[in-house]
């Protein structure tokens, strides 16, 4: 939908203000144009031609984390994050994509071969003295006015990635009846491969078998980004990879996977074959937080010794309502001490690509997570979402905080596989 035909839902902003409280954008800058109502009145001049479209609106734009905090802290709950995305949309439409943005969406993300190349080339890069020499140079600010300084995010990019050692295809599980297919998000894949591989384990415990999938990257970037187009053509390429294969159930262990995955029936028309399509995929979707092993049946596993916290995605906690799950799995494990991360859901600030052109803003809010990490004592903060997790490890290094920070697919023991799901998957 274009911003014309939203009107009405940005007109139901009444600029009461409680979105300032919950926007980790507004405590970290104060400015009113940093916030869901600065945004939103943004929108509405817009609409109503009191200004124009320019580059001048990038910033504004593009800078939103699209967390949705200012939504749930909203009487009228304004989805803001959804305006965003059209107004996006919009700009790239009416102002331009630039080359990085075509090169990303266009010609690495629908290729998960050539997504895997790039991200080796990156690792490959990083542990020689290229980053630096580019840096002196100035060749990578294609990518983003801040992409030279947010490589160092990716200090220990793995070199190799998960679908390297597991290719698609069934391996047998140690449950009976489940079919899942596992659905390989691209940060699980390239970033945090070991996380995947754990995963891999937990879900051939609860199913006779385990389809990984030959799936492409699931689309959230280019939706975020606003090129809906791009999203939509992700989207069919992985629908028709999925009803390729029989399955019961589609399992992400990326919680901003499974989030877009539940929403694709939000990129098609009702009528178009893909809506159809979607709508029976969606119902079948499920982030690996839903199947996690019943308490009771941990308490032969070995005894983990350790204090944990956990940190909400925004696409577990406000895109899938998931947040009793993680936190019940936690404190059933033996021997583990659960300590409540102070506002657990906010945004950590890494949010896919966001620091390449925001750095500043992303460091700025990832500093008060790692506070709040501080003040509970934990030894490991767990977390769902690959970037997440890439984000708090960067924040813990750079902060010097003896935490580690890990997949909470990693916080089960491998004792647990054949333990049986935590609740039905229908």
């Amino acid at each position: 939908m274009t911003l014309t035909e939203l009107y009405d839902e940005i007109a139901r902003c009444n600029r009461c203000g409680f979105c300032q409280v919950a926007c980790p954008i507004f405590r970290s800058t104060g400015h009113e144009a940093g916030v869901a109502r600065g945004r939103v009145a943004l929108l509405r001049a817009l609409i109503e031609k009191r200004i124009d479209w320019s580059n001048d609106l990038e910033e504004p734009l593009f800078a939103c984390l699209l967390c949705g905090s200012c939504t749930a802290n909203c009487f009228p709950k304004v989805a803001t994050a959804d305006l965003i995305i059209a107004a996006r949309q919009e700009y790239l439409d009416t102002v331009g994509r630039s080359g990085a943005h075509r090169l990303l969406f266009t010609r690495l993300l629908p290729y998960p071969e050539r997504l895997r190349l790039a991200a080796k080339t990156v690792a490959l890069s990083q542990k020689s003295r290229l980053p630096k020499l580019a840096r002196a140079l100035g060749l990578l600010r294609i990518f983003g006015r801040d992409f030279p300084r947010s490589l160092d995010i990716l200090d220990d990019f793995p070199l190799r990635a998960f679908r390297e050692r597991f290719e698609p295809g069934i391996l047998p599980g140690y449950g009976h009846g489940l079919s899942i297919a596992y659905f390989v998000g691209c940060g699980q894949d390239i970033m945090v491969p070991d996380s995947a591989e754990r995963s891999l384990d937990l879900l051939r415990g609860q199913a006779e078998t385990v389809r990984i999938l030959p799936n492409v990257c699931c689309g959230l970037p280019a939706r975020a980004y606003g090129d809906l187009r791009a999203a939509r053509d992700l989207a069919r390429q992985n629908l028709e990879i999925l009803f390729r294969y029989e399955f019961d159930v589609v399992v992400s262990d990326c919680s901003s996977c499974a989030s877009c995955l539940k929403k694709y029936p939000e990129l098609f028309e009702p009528g178009d074959p893909g809506h159809s399509m979607a709508t029976y995929l969606a119902e079948r979707t499920r982030d690996i937080l839903q199947l996690f092993p019943e308490a009771e049946r941990l308490e032969d596993l070995p005894d983990a010794r350790r204090t944990a916290t956990y940190h909400d995605p925004c696409h577990a906690s406000r895109g899938q309502g998931l947040v009793k799950e993680p936190r019940k799995l936690l404190k059933s494990l033996p021997g583990l001490e659960y300590r409540e991360l102070p506002e657990a859901d906010w945004c950590c600030g890494g949010p896919g690509s966001y620091a390449l052109g925001h750095y500043d803003l992303s460091r700025s809010v990832l500093e008060r997570k790692i506070a709040n990490i501080e003040k509970t004592g934990a030894e490991v903060v767990y977390t769902s979402c690959p970037a997440c997790l890439i984000q708090l490890r960067y924040g813990l290094k750079l902060f010097s905080l003896p935490v580690q920070a890990e997949h909470i697919a990693q916080a089960i023991p491998a004792a647990a596989s054949a333990a049986p799901a935590a609740q039905s998957l229908y």
